[in-house]
């Protein structure tokens, strides 16, 4: 199955009263590259990540979020630094004598003061928070891997139709390269005719002439060449494993023929002809850039 380079998926749970959150998304790269934002308490979880993922993806540029939320509040210590918070009692009392402020103050004014509260919560097994995160991030790998598989489904029909097309140029190029041959001939006699005049022609001379040019034309190795390629090209697309550095490879072969031809073939309508061979082959050359 042809596969995308380019690919997103979310999934979001609540398990074991953490709410977590995983996104997973790719964009084209040579090779695996890897990245992740995780929380900086979980920041082990980036390793184990990456090497999940690693056995679905062999490249792309890979990005990975994560978020946790705590929604249960168990195990959560709150220590008060009541040195401080007796610092701010007696600054603003003092200030109230000072400027003769009517003293409201009270716990809710104190509370305001968040830096006297500190958080702490106990460690957290590790291994135990990504057997909370797997599921999720088997969730968000799934939708990510079904929407690369999509693009990679229309990418294959793309390249489907291109191959097609070359495989029609190609025959037209078969088709023309002999009437090349053909109408050099005519251009030689009528040419010899005309500077000869009414002299006797060597009529073998003119056939070993246009020989010599039809073999400096011919294409008929480049051509078959070319349709192997094509044939070679289809196949591959049906393998199962990653074949984007196969497909490269084969598209450069593929444009080394259409260049040959180009420079062999001394005809208008052939020239035309590989002009559109080689468009072909550039789009495709493109679209294989985001094949994993």
């Amino acid at each position: 199955m042809i596969k995308s380079m380019t690919g997103y998926g979310r999934a979001q749970q609540t398990l074991d009263g953490r709410d977590i959150t995983v996104e997973v998304k790719s964009v084209n790269h040579r090779f695996f590259e890897f990245s992740a934002r995780v929380p900086r308490a979980y920041g082990y979880l980036e390793e184990k990540l990456k090497s999940y993922l690693q056995g679905q993806i062999s490249r792309g540029k890979v990005e990975v979020g994560v978020a946790i939320q705590t929604v249960e509040g168990g195990n959560v210590d709150v220590e008060i630094n009541t040195e401080l918070a007796g610092a701010y009692v007696k600054a603003l009392r003092g200030l109230g004598e000072q400027f003769s402020l009517t003293d409201d103050l009270s716990l809710s004014t104190v509370s305001h003061f968040s830096d006297i509260f500190t958080v702490r919560k106990p460690l957290e097994d590790e291994e135990a928070v990504w057997a909370a995160v797997r599921p999720v991030a088997d969730a968000a790998a799934a939708r990510f891997v079904a929407m690369r598989a999509a693009e990679g489904e229309r990418l294959k029909n793309d390249l489907l139709d291109r191959l097609e097309s070359i495989e029609q140029q190609v025959a037209l190029v078969v088709e023309q390269s002999p009437r090349t041959v053909e109408a050099y001939r005519k251009r030689l006699t009528a040419k010899i005719h005309e500077v000869l005049a009414d002299r006797q022609i060597d009529e073998s001379r003119i056939i070993t002439e246009a020989a010599i040019f039809a073999d400096r034309v011919a294409v008929d190795e480049e051509t078959v060449r070319l349709t192997s390629h094509i044939a070679q090209f289809r196949e591959i697309l049906t393998h199962e494993e990653p074949i984007g550095r196969k497909l490269d490879f084969l598209v450069q072969e593929m444009n080394r023929e259409a260049n040959t031809i180009g420079s062999k073939a001394q005809d208008v309508a052939i020239a035309q002809v590989v002009v559109d061979i080689k468009s072909n082959i550039e789009k495709i050359r493109e679209q294989i850039q985001n094949i994993e």
